[in-house]
């Protein structure tokens, strides 16, 4: 449904994006993870057209954003960046005046959307009175309301309390479940991302360094939390049978490979083993050994 290929960006020089591509099938939600300047509000601002690359190109159903802004953008709504309002304008107002830039105001449409966000109670009150939550609330309908098929979400929890992002990720999820949203988003948010995304690209200095499923994380390599000691001999062993020490407790063993075998030859070595167990592996434990410039089973 989206396809980036080849984006390069620089801005004074500097790299933004460097050789990035991720493609985002229909109905799926897709995220884009990395730290501030990583190049993700930049990779948004292109499929927007709102950003020129460099190089390569932007798909939104198969048309060219750079190309055919137009027509691939109808197909497409977004909350980029920080949300700006008429303050002194009810959100109704604004919502009047944001949807005539692009083709018109649909009165029952818009009310279906302003019911489905939860600002009913208060669409009619000055958008100065808002919450950041509620403000947030208005940016989606805004999004939703040209009956998109691609929602872009830059940032779309931030400034959010644990409540606000819960009713957040609900309703994108729904989205997906109910009308088979595409939604692509990007976020600093480990947690999030995990829980909401079905796929996830990590950028780091305008890079793309992994591309994967989320659920799949914890088959790529199994890892253990270990105790064990002396813990020289014991780093010795594991890296003999192919394993690799990614801190002083977690340790990574090659595929197919028995950990009961790699006990024993621990013990028969005269290393204590006082902790051997399994662990979950996470986004936010592929995330910061990609970060700290370990090498990735991707």
């Amino acid at each position: 449904m989206l396809a980036a290929s080849g984006l390069f960006k620089k801005f004074s020089g500097k790299p933004a994006l460097d050789d990035v591509s991720f493609h985002v099938e229909r109905g799926e939600i897709y995220g884009l993870l990395g730290h501030n300047g990583a190049g993700k509000s930049t990779s948004l601002g292109i499929i927007l057209g709102m950003v020129m690359p460099d190089q390569g190109d932007v798909t939104i159903d198969g048309i060219s954003v750079l190309h055919h802004r137009s027509k691939a953008l109808r197909k497409v709504g977004a909350i980029f960046e920080a949300p700006a309002f008429y303050d002194y304008l009810s959100g109704w107002d604004n919502l009047k005046i944001l949807m005539g830039y692009s083709g018109g105001f649909d009165a029952v449409a818009a009310q279906k959307v302003i019911e489905r966000v939860g600002l009913t109670k208060r669409v009619h009150s000055k958008v100065r009175t808002y919450s950041h939550g509620m403000r947030q609330r208005l940016a989606l309908a805004q999004a939703l309301l040209p009956e998109p098929e691609v929602l872009l979400l830059d940032e779309p929890t931030d400034g959010l309390d644990p409540e606000g992002i819960k009713w957040f990720r609900d309703f994108i999820l729904n989205l997906r479940d109910e009308r088979g949203m595409t939604v692509l988003f990007n976020s600093h948010l480990l947690a999030e991302v995990e829980l909401m995304c079905d796929r996830v690209a990590i950028l780091r200095e305008g890079k793309r360094v992994f591309e994967g499923t989320v659920k799949g994380l914890q088959d790529d390599t199994p890892v253990f939390e270990v105790d064990l000691e002396p813990w020289g001999l014991a780093c010795g062993i594991i890296h003999s049978t192919g394993g690799d020490v990614l801190s002083n407790t977690r340790i990574s063993l090659r595929h197919g490979s028995d950990p009961a075998a790699l006990v024993e030859t621990l013990v028969g070595a005269g290393v204590r083993v006082r902790a051997f167990s399994p662990v979950k592996r996470s986004l936010e434990d592929l995330y910061m050994e990609i970060h700290n410039g370990a090498p990735s089973p991707n």
